[in-house]
C-alpha cells in the first residue's frame, strides 16, 4: 500500500450512473403539438355549439379539448434538450431513473426533474499555496488539474457541489505532496524541483483518490508554480549557488587530475624525461595549480637546468 492509498480515505459512493429509458423527442412533439392544435380547435367548436343551443355537444367537445390539452401538456413536459458534452439527470418524485447522455431532442418520462450535468473537459488551478517542505523549508506551490465528469449519478447525488469539491480535495492534495517531500534532493530522497514527472503522478494519483467518490476522473495535473518563500528565498539561492560551484570544482579537480595521470603516464611511456619522486611532485603541484585555478597563470621561464 503506498502513502497516498494510507493518507485517503474516502466513503463508498451509494449511487451509480446507469442510461435513463429516453425515446426521440421529435415524434413525441409533432404530436404534442397536433394535440395543441385539436385541442384547441376543440374547445372553439365546443364554445360555438354551446353558443347556438348545442349544449350537451358542446359541453362534451369542450371536455374533450381540454383533457386532449393536458395530455398535450404532460407529454411536453416529458421533452428535453441535450447539447453535444452534457447529460441530464433524471428524478422523478426524488428518485434516480437514469442518466441522458445521447445529444438532441429526448423524451423522458412526464414530470420528471431533468439536472443538467457538464460532461466537457474541464481545467481548475489552485491559489499559491504556502507551506512547509519535508525539510520544514517553506515553499510556495500551484497546481492545474484538467478533470471530467465520468459518472454524473456521483456528481449529483454523493456530493453537495461537485466543482467546489474538486477545488478543495485538489489544494488538499497540493498541500499534501508538497509537505511530503524536500524542495531539493538529498539522500537519494525524490525531491519537489529534481523530479516533476515523479511527483505529478502522484499527486494526479492522491487527486484522482479523493474526487473518485463524486464520479471526476483526473486526465492530468501539473505543477504551475514551485519556488521557496520569499523570507528564505534569498539564503536557499546562495546555498544553491554554493552546490553549483562545489559542483563544478569538484568536476575541475576530477578532470584534472585524470590529465595529470595522463601526462605522466605518456612521459614514462615515451622516455621523455626521467623525474625523481621530489620533482615528479613538483611537476605535479604545478599542472593542479595551472588546471584548477580560476585566474590565467603567468608563466615562469627557467633558463637554467630543472635542479637550478
Amino acid at each position: 500500500m503506498t502513502d497516498t492509498d494510507v493518507a485517503v480515505d474516502m466513503p463508498t459512493p451509494r449511487t451509480g450512473e446507469r442510461p435513463a429509458r429516453a425515446a426521440s423527442g421529435w415524434s413525441m412533439l409533432v404530436l404534442a403539438l397536433v394535440g395543441l392544435l385539436a385541442s384547441a380547435a376543440a374547445i372553439a367548436l365546443g364554445i360555438v355549439l354551446a353558443v347556438q343551443g348545442s349544449g350537451g355537444a358542446g359541453v362534451a367537445l369542450i371536455l374533450a379539448g381540454t383533457l386532449l390539452l393536458l395530455a398535450a401538456a404532460t407529454v411536453l413536459t416529458g421533452l428535453t434538450a441535450v447539447a453535444p458534452g452534457e447529460a441530464r439527470v433524471i428524478q422523478l418524485l426524488g428518485r434516480y431513473k437514469g442518466t441522458v447522455r445521447d445529444p438532441g431532442l429526448r423524451f423522458v418520462v412526464p414530470f420528471t426533474q431533468k439536472r443538467r450535468v457538464s460532461t466537457r473537459i474541464r481545467n481548475h488551478e489552485t491559489d499559491i499555496t504556502k507551506v512547509n517542505d519535508a525539510d520544514g523549508n517553506p515553499i510556495e506551490m500551484a497546481a492545474v488539474v484538467v478533470w471530467q465528469v465520468e459518472d454524473t449519478a456521483k456528481a449529483v447525488f454523493e456530493v453537495d457541489d461537485f466543482v467546489e469539491f474538486v477545488a478543495f480535495q485538489t489544494e488538499t492534495a497540493v498541500r499534501h505532496i508538497a509537505g511530503s517531500y524536500p524542495y531539493d534532493a538529498h539522500d537519494d530522497m525524490l525531491s519537489l524541483r529534481q523530479n516533476a514527472d515523479e511527483i505529478t503522478g502522484r499527486l494526479s494519483a492522491e487527486i484522482q483518490a479523493r474526487v473518485a467518490s463524486a464520479g471526476v476522473k483526473v486526465i492530468e495535473s501539473r505543477i504551475t508554480r514551485l519556488a521557496y518563500a520569499p523570507e528564505i528565498a534569498q539564503a536557499m539561492l546562495r546555498r544553491q549557488q554554493a552546490g553549483a560551484v562545489v559542483a563544478a570544482r569538484q568536476r575541475i579537480v576530477d578532470g584534472a587530475v585524470g590529465m595529470v595521470e595522463a601526462a605522466l603516464s605518456r612521459l614514462d611511456e615515451h622516455n621523455v624525461i626521467e623525474l625523481d619522486e621530489e620533482r615528479k611532485a613538483t611537476m605535479v603541484s604545478n599542472l593542479l595549480v595551472v588546471l584548477c585555478g580560476d585566474r590565467d597563470v603567468q608563466p615562469v621561464v627557467n633558463t637554467g637546468s630543472l635542479y637550478q
